[in-house]
């Protein structure tokens, strides 16, 4: 059973116990670190960030993430940020599940399995999203994925996912998210069929909203959200590891002889992290009227614009709506957003996308 510890953008420390004494004391690169081991920082942010959106963590692995051979492109399938492909439409669209492959017929993997659905912006000007499902029935083996041109929140539908990151390994569920920041390698796991959603931003990462005259509490609390503890893997692979690097909006891959989960310990303000949706305190009316979807608001990426973001990921669970003289079903609304709305379990996700006064979204 994964481990974690709790809080959202903290600065945390963890060692694999196997390792004691791994994280080097009052220095972050020591001549020689403990063990023998590598000192590397991985940045989520510029150097110059102030200090609240300074993202970074220093990770202390058996051999440097560099050490492979070089990248060359490789088929990305039916991902895509081509916006091009397609002719925009403004017509309300739906569509029925994507079909998961029967492992009889062909095994796929969560990185063969991902298919864009919608998107605006791009990966190069870093500023944009992307909406993909994923539909797999295999494990990844010998092979990871990192995404240099933004962060993956990832939404499964059907199946449960083990996650294994340089940080450590998460386990996420249905109605559960989990969030894989840029630049982080990650491997993934399944159990049988599965099916999921993925939000994707690029220039930015999630936050939580402000929450205004809601006071201190409310909706997602940062103690909710998990991270998970290090973990490590020194293992070699005579038959090639493959590391595929999602690159403006193409997919590269390379070789090397190793696990690149050798992480023995780690600290910083840079993780991976997953949320129970279960655990989202909801602010609704109880006079008249309804209020505004963006109180149900669990994370938020801000645009440059003050108070437009690039995508806010919204959920309506089960919960009281009390009003009189009020129409029962929500209000009919003409907004300047677009909007992606999954089901999970009867439950509906809705995903409030880029604002389309800059960047109209187009379906795939």
């Amino acid at each position: 059973m994964a481990s974690y510890m709790s809080g959202f953008g903290n600065e945390l420390s963890s060692e694999d116990p196997r390792c004691p004494g791994a994280l080097p004391e009052g220095q972050n690169s020591p001549q020689v670190c403990p063990y023998g081991l590598y000192a590397e920082q991985l940045s989520g942010s510029a150097f110059t960030c102030p200090r609240p959106s300074n993202k970074r963590s220093w990770l202390y692995r058996i051999l440097p993430s560099v050490k492979h051979k070089p990248f060359t492109l490789m088929s990305c399938g039916n991902l895509t940020e081509d916006w091009n492909e397609v002719e925009p439409d403004p017509n309300q669209l739906r569509w029925l599940p994507f079909a998961i492959p029967k492992a009889t017929e062909r095994k796929v993997d969560f990185v063969a399995g991902l298919h864009t659905v919608c998107g605006a912006g791009d990966a190069k000007s870093r500023n944009g999203i992307g909406i993909h499902m994923y539909t797999c029935n295999t494990s990844m083996v010998d092979r990871c994925f990192n995404n240099s041109d933004g962060d993956f929140l990832i939404v499964p539908q059907q199946g449960e996912l083990l996650i294994t990151t340089e940080f450590g390994k998460m386990t996420v569920e249905p109605n559960e998210i989990c969030v894989i920041q840029q630049g982080m390698r990650f491997s993934v796991d399944v159990f049988g069929e599965t099916r999921g959603y993925i939000l994707e931003v690029y220039g930015a990462h999630f936050e939580l909203p402000d929450l205004g005259p809601i006071g201190a509490n409310g909706l997602a609390s940062p103690r909710d959200f998990l991270c998970p503890v290090a973990w490590y893997e020194d293992r070699k692979v005579a038959t090639g590891y493959t590391i595929i690097n999602k690159y403006q909006g193409k997919l590269f891959a390379c070789q090397q002889n190793f696990s690149p989960f050798n992480v023995v310990a780690w600290h910083g303000n840079y993780t991976p992290y997953k949320y129970n949706l279960k655990n989202f305190m909801v602010i609704n009316c109880v006079a008249f009227d309804h209020a505004d979807p963006s109180i149900f608001t669990v994370l938020t990426a801000k645009s440059t614009r003050p108070g437009v973001a690039i995508a806010d990921f919204v959920i309506f669970p089960p919960r009281w709506g009390v009003a009189d003289h009020t129409f029962r079903p929500p209000y009919y609304h003409r907004m300047s957003t677009v909007t992606h709305k999954p089901y999970l379990n009867s439950k509906v996700v809705k995903i409030l996308m880029l604002s389309c006064l800059s960047h109209p979204s187009v379906w795939q």
